[in-house]
């Protein structure tokens, strides 16, 4: 019998409705509690490329709509976070590589969860290797193919 995953309280928002056929409540669950360690609390938004944009120069100081954003305000027991993915700029990187949109939604949830609970990817070249083979584990847990690899085609 598979570990039992954490408790999961799940909002989830379609500020851009575009994906909302291709992001079911029950899959964007799936993927998160794949990746949750502790009970959480997360709060998945997808915008537009406004949205996008706006929050990554307010928060990050970069002028332009990135994939995934994780808000952190987590402390233990619990991780509490809000994880924002601009749906034009993930559609676009799955057509660019060949990549199915639900594997790569399913890869920017898990990620931004995992830097949720403190994974980091952006100063120690350790830590970044440590955080994409624990994505690739949970990618393949979930059915899916190695996001890292050149184009992936599998849709649980």
């Amino acid at each position: 019998m598979p570990a039992a995953r954490p408790d999961l309280s799940l909002s989830l928002q379609f500020a851009d409705p575009r994906h909302r056929a291709v992001l079911p409540r029950h899959k964007v669950a799936r993927f998160v509690r794949a990746a949750l360690e502790l009970p959480g609390e997360i709060t998945v938004r997808i915008v537009d490329a406004e949205e996008g944009r706006r929050l990554n120069l307010d928060f990050r100081q970069k002028d332009y709509a990135t994939n995934v954003l994780t808000f952190d305000y987590s402390a233990e027991p619990v991780v509490s976070a809000d994880l924002v993915l601009c749906a034009p700029v993930v559609e676009a990187e799955a057509a660019a590589n060949g990549k199915d949109l639900l594997a790569h939604y399913a890869h920017l949830l898990v990620h931004g969860t995992l830097h949720a609970q403190g994974y980091d990817h952006e100063d120690d070249e350790e830590a970044a290797e440590y955080m994409e083979e624990r994505e690739r584990e949970i990618m393949a847990s979930l059915g899916f193919a190695d996001p890292y690899a050149e184009s992936t085609e599998s849709t649980p």
